[in-house]
């Protein structure tokens, strides 16, 4: 496993993000509000982290949810995964959304997704009259069995 340094900048008063365990891959992020956030039932809101990062060349940050968040209230991210390029410089925000019938609170310094850094490509489009046939061929969306 390879280690990769990133610049942050942390405006909250929460610890930087960590690891929980020495194989985790996601980091979870804090909400950086000064008072609690009560989402009602589909209420989405973008709330912030206190931190602005510069990833290197070639990487991104993707912001998920928290499982936990998900299975026990309900709450997800309106675009999982979120994408934090290596050029954006601004503070992280995370749009969260109440998926439940009932209202959630956001608490300051509450853990409110994962962030996980990983490495990237960038494709070269090579355009074409005809691509290569397989056993797939033009089947998706759960052509090959329930679901």
């Amino acid at each position: 496993m390879s280690e990769i340094k990133v610049k942050i900048i942390n405006t909250s008063p929460n610890p930087l993000p960590t690891y929980a365990t020495e194989q985790s891959a996601g980091m979870d992020l804090r909400a950086s509000i000064s008072e609690p956030v009560t989402l009602a039932s589909l209420e989405r809101a973008l709330i912030p982290t206190g931190l602005r990062i510069a990833l290197p060349k070639g990487y991104e940050m993707q912001i998920r949810p928290r499982s936990g968040l998900a299975l026990k209230h309900g709450i997800s991210l309106v675009n999982t995964p979120g994408t934090i390029d290596a050029d954006y410089r601004g503070e992280i925000g995370v749009i969260v959304i109440n998926l439940s019938r009932d209202p959630f609170t956001i608490n300051p310094g509450e853990r409110i997704c994962q962030a996980v850094v990983t490495r990237h490509e960038q494709v070269s489009w090579q355009p074409v009259e005809n691509l290569d046939e397989t056993d797939r061929g033009v089947g998706g969306f759960g052509h090959t069995g329930r679901g």
